[in-house]
C-alpha cells in the first residue's frame, strides 16, 4: 500500500505502526525521526502534482489542517483521500483506528497504551481557569470545541474560551487579560512561545510552558502527553 500523509500527527501515527506504508509527506512532518518518503509541501499548500505522481493509494488528511480545495483536486484526479475530524480525545481514538485499518493495519500497541494512559488519570474537577494562546501577533487562543481544550479540560484546566462562537478567536490583548484567567498556557507550538517571548503579556498571571505536540497531536505522542501533561500543569 502507498500511502500519503498530509497531516504530521497522521504521519507519526502510521509511521511508527507501518513505515513501509509512506511514500509522501509534508514539509512539517518531523516525527518519527529519519522519515525518508518524499516531501510534497506544506499542510496548507501541498503540491498536489507531486502527490499524485506518487501514485498514492490513499491520502491522509484532516478537516482542520488541510484546505478541501486541495483534496478536491486529488479526489478529482482519481484518489482516495480520508479527511479525519478530531475535536475531542475519543474522536481522535476513533479516527486513528480507522486511518489505519485504511492503511491495512489494526490497532497498534501505542494506540492501547495511550488509551489506558488517559483512561488511568484520576478524574479533575473544572478547575482553574486559563487562557491558552496558540499565536500571536495577532494573538489567537483556544476555543471552542478543540481537541487541546478537551485535553486540558480532562486534567483540570477551565479554558475560559471554551464558549466562544470561534474555535480560534482573534482576541485583544487587553481583553485576553480581563478575561478573569488566573493561568496563561502556553504550548511551543503552532507558534513557539518561550520564557522570553509570551509570558511579558500576562503581567501578575503565572504561566505554564507545555509541549505543543503533546496538546495538539493526535498519535503515538498521547501515550506519553497524559503524564507529561498532568505534570506541567499541577
Amino acid at each position: 500500500m502507498r500511502v500519503v500523509s498530509l497531516v504530521p500527527s497522521l504521519t507519526e501515527a502510521v509511521a511508527v505502526t507501518d513505515p513501509g506504508l509512506l511514500v509522501g509527506v509534508t514539509d512539517w512532518c518531523t516525527r518519527p525521526a529519519g522519515l525518508t518518503a518524499a516531501r510534497i509541501g506544506g499542510t496548507k499548500n501541498p503540491d498536489t502534482a507531486a502527490v499524485l505522481s506518487l501514485r498514492p493509494d490513499l491520502v491522509v488528511a484532516n478537516e482542520e489542517e488541510n484546505r478541501e480545495a486541495d483534496l478536491a483536486v486529488l479526489r478529482d484526479a482519481g484518489t482516495d483521500v480520508l479527511v479525519t475530524e478530531i475535536r475531542t480525545l475519543d474522536q481522535a481514538f476513533a479516527e486513528l483506528e480507522r486511518v489505519l485499518a485504511a492503511c491495512g493495519q489494526g490497532p497498534p500497541p501505542w494506540l492501547e497504551e495511550s488509551r489506558s494512559a488517559w483512561a488511568g488519570l484520576p478524574p479533575v474537577p473544572a478547575g482553574r481557569p486559563a487562557v491558552v494562546p496558540v499565536w500571536r501577533r495577532p494573538w489567537m487562543v483556544l476555543g471552542r470545541d478543540t481537541f487541546a481544550g478537551d485535553l486540558l479540560a480532562r486534567l483540570g484546566i477551565r479554558n475560559v474560551y471554551a464558549g466562544h462562537r470561534d474555535r480560534y478567536p482573534r482576541v485583544p490583548l487587553a481583553e485576553l487579560n480581563a478575561s478573569g484567567a488566573e493561568l496563561v498556557v502556553l504550548p511551543d507550538e503552532p507558534y513557539r512561545f518561550t520564557a522570553d517571548d509570551g509570558p511579558e503579556a500576562f503581567p501578575g498571571l503565572p504561566a505554564v510552558f507545555v509541549d505543543g505536540r503533546h496538546l495538539t497531536w493526535y498519535g503515538p505522542s498521547l501515550a506519553e502527553a497524559a503524564g507529561a501533561l498532568r505534570a506541567a500543569l499541577r
